[in-house]
């Protein structure tokens, strides 16, 4: 008969402080194994998660965050968190519509305070739920033992992003208990970068002291006494040290600091958050993981296995599912060319080398590629600085990243006038990453600058000829998107350059019946519909090229010979290409009742695949034929409704 493992024991947090300390690290091993079958079939966030078992089964035994409030910061090593709540039963269906999230989700528990999958927020939050529930009397002090504990967890080097300092800064403030753990593992989603990695590495390599540290825990744990010796052990541990750091730098933001210690010794890591848990003082305890843990491939490579397509494990090798050409493998070799011609081609990415293709610039040409790390502020002016030198700066960062940005792309490059190359990936819907990934503003945010040039590209040319035209527009801040998909082969003849504010005509007619200006990738789904309805309607399908300025010629020769037109994208509705066309017919005074735009409607779309969010948004080629069939009959069409996800609980 199969025996029950202690994960199957568990339902709750509950459930958890039943067992003994003894029990945790067997329930520690069951669950990486969990998550590591699950990730193996699905993709997912894997070598995070890995890293922060222990500290996860440890907080939840001390801390009761049914009560207490846990903040996550980035959102990605939250599967242990999720497996202690009641979700155990959602694994199976990880990153899936009606499965697990692969980010914290109030939807699925109240657990999860936020819907998190940015770096940088968790100590921010905390302060405003520390403060908030000491003004509604609910928080935790010596006068209300029951009230309510904060923890926020940072992680993934988040703890250099300029959000999380600003919120170091005010934790700093307050006059009660808020806890910080900082998960140090070494590791971003590639290798740190900057001067605060380094600082962490002499703290986390220094043995020395740790062994003091040690010790004197030891020696006054010995002595009979009270708080007085405990604070005499603080002090003398805090001596040390300084005496080896030269520097203690949370204590600067006049929060306590305790650490580093050892993030998969559990009795160490339960004992710890039990002494700190009722300190009345923001407090740092430093936590050293190992990213990937549990696992030899995944700790020789977190960086590939930080969020990894589904894999199999055969002996000691490792195989990776395969797939098709993507568009970051794409824009990575046309990247590469494009500064292999010009020397005064500059690049950077912030934290994400792989994920946006980076990495291989940064190998070729070390010295003008750079990884700043989580800090998208930062990157953005920097390239504002290599522009004002007279160097030509691409920009390589998620559309979901770009907006943290905004105040600099407006202040430092826009205002200035400066020619900083924006390449936004991931643009559109996202896939398993679900709502907190979808990059779905990027046009609505950038539209605003005035001589901005906004782009799309469909295909592995057109990616090509746009980073061209980029390299040469000096009159003002310009962006490319692409969508994180398998660039597609329809078109594989020689691409025509970009021109400013021109389309691409990819299917026309003498006479046409109806004509689709599909913005990115949607332009071939305008193909494919057009190729469905057949050759009964002359269906007109143009590559829009750019959101702005939109092609105003094109536009007045199709109203004004009274052709429908329909815009496609994978953008808002609000503010994005087809927001554009709308405005460009209207100042040239043409009629835009003629004009039907389809793109992503305003509600939040979850984790699923790519097509099935795409379905959802109407944004599939049935519905788009459904559309296009809709215009040519005259008929008012339909609204698209979208079926959110329903709630998933724990």
């Amino acid at each position: 008969m199969e025996s029950t493992s202690l994960l199957q024991t568990i339902g709750s947090p509950a459930d958890l402080k039943q067992l003994s300390v003894e029990q945790l690290p067997t329930l520690a091993a069951e669950m990486r194994e969990a998550i590591c079958e699950q990730v193996k079939k699905s993709g997912g966030h894997l070598a995070p998660n890995l890293g922060v078992v222990e500290l996860t089964i440890a907080l939840h035994y001390v801390f009761d965050f049914g009560h207490d409030r846990l903040l996550f910061d980035v959102g990605h090593q939250c599967y242990p968190h999720k497996l202690l709540t009641g979700r155990a039963h959602l694994l199976p269906k990880l990153r899936q519509r009606d499965g697990m999230a692969g980010f914290p989700e109030p939807r699925e528990s109240n657990f999860d305070l936020f819907s998190v999958g940015h770096a940088g927020t968790a100590i921010s939050t905390a302060v405003g739920m520390a403060r908030g529930d000491q003004l509604r009397k609910e928080s935790f002090c010596k006068d209300n033992p029951d009230g309510r504990r904060v923890v926020a967890l940072i992680g993934d080097a988040s703890i250099v992003n300029g959000v999380a300092m600003e919120g170091l800064n005010n934790a700093g403030t307050l006059d009660r208990q808020m806890l910080v753990i900082l998960n140090d593992n070494g590791m971003s989603i590639a290798k740190p970068q900057g001067a605060v990695a380094g600082y962490f590495n002499r703290i986390r390599i220094n043995s020395a002291y740790r062994t003091m540290k040690e010790t004197a825990k030891d020696i006054f744990k010995s002595i009979p006494g009270g708080s007085t010796l405990r604070d005499m052990s603080h002090r003398f541990s805090e001596m040390a040290k300084e005496a080896v750091t030269d520097d203690n730098w949370f204590e600067k933001f006049g929060l306590l600091t305790v650490g580093p210690i050892d993030g998969h010794d559990i009795p160490t890591l339960v004992d710890m958050l039990s002494e700190v848990r009722d300190f009345e003082h923001p407090m740092v305890l430093h936590v050293h993981t190992v990213k990937g843990k549990g696992f030899e491939f995944s700790e020789g490579d977190a960086t590939t296995f930080h969020s990894p397509k589904p894999f199999s494990v055969n002996g000691c090798r490792v195989e990776l599912k395969s797939s098709g050409r993507s568009f970051t493998s794409a824009y990575s070799d046309a990247m590469c060319d494009l500064m292999e011609r010009d020397e005064s081609v500059v690049t950077c990415t912030a934290a994400m080398p792989d994920g946006t293709g980076i990495k291989q610039c940064i190998d070729r040409f070390p010295e003008r590629s750079w990884d700043t790390g989580i800090c998208e502020s930062h990157a953005m002016d920097m390239m504002a600085g290599l522009a004002k030198s007279g160097l030509k700066p691409f920009f390589a960062v998620y559309s979901t990243f770009v907006q943290r940005a905004f105040d600099q792309a407006f202040q430092e490059v826009a205002l200035q006038g400066l020619p900083v190359r924006l390449c936004l990936d991931r643009a559109g819907l996202v896939g398993g990453d679900g709502a907190v990934h979808h990059g779905f503003c990027d046009v609505s945010i950038l539209s605003v600058f005035p001589d901005a040039a906004l782009m799309a590209t469909m295909d592995e040319p057109s990616l090509k000829a746009a980073l061209e035209f980029m390299r040469t527009y000096d009159t003002g801040l310009s962006c490319v998107r692409y969508p994180r998909d398998d660039v597609h082969g329809r078109f594989i003849d020689e691409c025509p350059p970009f021109e400013l504010g021109k389309a691409r005509a990819l299917m026309t007619h003498e006479h046409p019946d109806l004509a689709v200006l599909g913005y990115g990738t949607m332009a071939l789904t305008a193909c494919e519909a057009a190729d469905a309805i057949g050759p009964d309607a002359k269906i007109d399908v143009y590559d829009a090229r750019f959101a702005k300025p939109v092609d105003s010629e094109l536009l007045r020769s199709l109203l004004e010979r009274n052709i429908p037109i329909v815009t496609l994208e994978d953008h808002s509705i609000k503010g994005g290409f087809g927001t554009a066309v709308l405005g460009a017919a209207h100042d040239m005074g043409l009629d835009t009742r003629n004009i039907t735009s389809l793109g992503l409607p305003e509600t939040w779309i979850y984790q699923g695949s790519r097509a099935e969010q795409l379905a959802e948004a109407g944004l599939d080629t049935d519905n788009v034929v459904r559309v296009l069939r809709h215009v040519m009959a005259g008929d008012e069409v339909p609204m698209v409704l979208t079926k959110p996800m329903p709630a998933t609980t724990g």
